[in-house]
């Protein structure tokens, strides 16, 4: 991201004291519908504000004007004008109520940096039928920070290290390695079936699609043109490598390690290659989650597990602030550790 200029306040309008700047869109970006993306950056500024600067050509990508609908794109350069905005008094900080609050574990926490550990079952941010997530609820419990941005994301069903920035430079800094593949980050998966390999690496390219209910999907793309398909959709190179934790008679889990980080990547590798992962709802064998999630009179002799058995176990990176090598660690979840003593005790 580079600074191109400075903005002046013009008349009467209140604009923030910000200068115009030049996005590079990064991987978080990709996809995003560009209104949503001026929505979530500045939420407490109109929505009619946010299109009136989209029809005059204010907001352009790559020097070009775009309408509203214009979904972002990886690489692309975002021109981000100086935004109206309301003053601080008018600006309330948002109220969640009790029975919506969750608490976290916070992992790590300085003046650049905050990383806790995510439970299943709450979304990152607000939005699609969420009314809280977990960048709203961090917020309204540090009402004293002035900044607070997730550094990435994770899905609903995953538990595990999230990491969060205090600081613009911060999260700038992080995305930059993220970019240059400097991040590492580790999943724990138990999917179905026997695996064999100790370690396997696995390339697969994957491409974005929408469902005929509107719902949004990722596929493995197979028998289409590379780069890009016919149709000029961008197929996205893919890398992940799986390390063999331990079988049992009828799941393994694995240790994931995320070469790149593309949207649903390790679930669509995984059921691609016939392992789904255990509880996945989108890409998993929708039989065995009914098994799984079914109680027989109260109890079970078997395992049970009523959500997908994904854990952000690692993340590690280079302190925005200092450089020095960080590494930050979540136990597996309390209902994924139940589910792996289930099946010591079935098979012992």
């Amino acid at each position: 991201m580079r600074i191109i200029g400075k903005t002046q306040h013009i008349g009467k309008r209140n604009l923030l004291n910000t200068p115009v700047v030049m996005e590079n869109i990064s991987e978080d970006g990709d996809n995003q519908r560009i209104d949503n993306f001026f929505f979530k950056r500045f939420r407490n500024v109109p929505k009619s504000h946010i299109y009136q600067l989209l029809r005059s050509g204010q907001v352009r990508v790559n020097g070009k004007r775009v309408s509203f609908h214009y979904r972002l794109k990886l690489g692309d350069i975002l021109r981000i004008p100086p935004i109206k905005a309301p003053t601080a008094k008018q600006v309330q900080p948002q109220t969640i109520p009790q029975s919506r609050q969750f608490s976290f574990d916070i992992i790590f926490e300085d003046d650049a940096l905050l990383v806790v550990d995510k439970p299943s079952g709450q979304a990152v941010h607000g939005g699609s039928g969420v009314s809280f997530g977990v960048i709203e609820q961090l917020r309204a419990q540090k009402r004293d920070l002035k900044f607070l941005e997730l550094v990435h994301r994770l899905d609903r069903d995953t538990s595990g290290v999230l990491l969060l920035a205090k600081k613009r430079s911060a999260l700038v800094e992080l995305h930059q390695q993220i970019r240059a593949g400097q991040v590492k980050k580790h999943y724990q998966v138990m999917v179905k079936g026997r695996w064999s390999n100790i370690k396997q690496n696995v390339k697969l390219p994957l491409i974005k699609y929408v469902t005929a209910s509107g719902e949004r999907r990722v596929a493995v793309a197979t028998n289409q043109s590379w780069p890009h398909r016919p149709d000029g959709q961008r197929v996205m190179a893919s890398h992940t490598k799986f390390n063999l934790v331990k079988t049992w008679q009828d799941y393994s889990l694995l240790d994931a390690d995320l070469k790149t980080g593309r949207t649903h990547q390790i679930r669509v590798h995984l059921a691609h290659l016939g392992f789904p992962i255990v509880g996945d709802d989108k890409y998993g064998d929708f039989a065995i989650n009914r098994q799984l999630a079914k109680k027989q009179g109260g109890k079970r002799s078997g395992p049970y597990l009523t959500r997908m058995f994904l854990h952000a176990s690692s993340i590690q990176f280079k302190h925005p602030l200092n450089g020095r090598l960080v590494k930050l660690t979540a136990p597996l979840a309390a209902d994924l550790q139940v589910f792996v003593d289930q099946l010591e005790q079935v098979e012992n």
